[in-house]
């Protein structure tokens, strides 16, 4: 086994506490503003601005930095329909029979439904996928992967948080079962999608529901 090479830390700035505690405060009034948007517009988003998110992405870590995700990119309008017509054809079986009562009773307040309009009317959809395990380039054996679902899910808190911050709304969405997601986006089999990242600039009409988060004392416990 290779040893990794080793190089020093340079590029990380260390500010003072005050400045840290400046800038912690910024970036959490910043994701306060974040909310899941199902109005979208169609106006265009550059397509540098998705390739920079989708980077972000990729510097999230990994077990034994395997990085086994895959961002597929659609912008391409016959390509969103057929993944809107796949998903709500999905969803209307959720929606009539798949879901259990208490999980539709959940989703009331929200107003969601088995249509999905967003998936045609955002100018950007990237598909997420897990790789269970690695193909090697050269010769198609398999390779392990660890931590994939911790992996992965690190990297979709990354791209969400860098659509944010370019200033574009989002919704994840998950259409279940996923499985029409490798054919559409011609993916191989040791990938399964976990994900719909709907990204693009709301509606001028857009309306979120009025909701809290849970306070620090219920999502936290501390030791210090």
């Amino acid at each position: 086994m290779t040893k990794a090479k080793f190089q020093p830390l340079t590029d990380l700035a260390t500010p003072d506490a005050a400045e840290m505690e400046i800038r912690s405060r910024d970036f959490l009034e910043l994701m306060k503003t974040r909310r899941t948007v199902r109005q979208f517009s169609d106006d265009s988003v550059p397509e540098a601005v998705i390739r920079n998110a989708v980077l972000t992405a990729g510097r999230a870590p990994s077990g034994a930095n395997k990085q086994p995700w895959h961002f597929a990119v659609i912008g391409d309008p016959t390509k969103k329909q057929a993944l809107r017509d796949a998903a709500e054809e999905e969803e209307r079986a959720f929606y009539s029979g798949r879901a259990s009562e208490e999980w539709l009773k959940d989703l009331e307040p929200f107003g969601t439904d088995a249509n999905k309009p967003f998936l045609e009317t955002a100018p950007w959809l990237i598909v997420v996928f897990r790789q269970m395990y690695g193909l090697d380039p050269e010769t198609g054996a398999r390779e392990q992967n660890y931590y994939v679902h911790e992996s992965v899910g690190l990297a979709c808190g990354f791209l969400i948080a860098a659509l944010h911050q370019a200033g574009l709304a989002t919704l994840t969405h998950t259409p279940s079962p996923m499985t029409f997601l490798n054919e559409l986006c011609e993916r191989p089999k040791n990938e399964r999608a976990i994900m719909v990242v709907v990204t693009g600039r709301p509606a001028s009409d857009a309306e979120v529901p009025v909701i809290d988060k849970k306070p620090l004392d219920e999502i936290s416990s501390w030791f210090a």
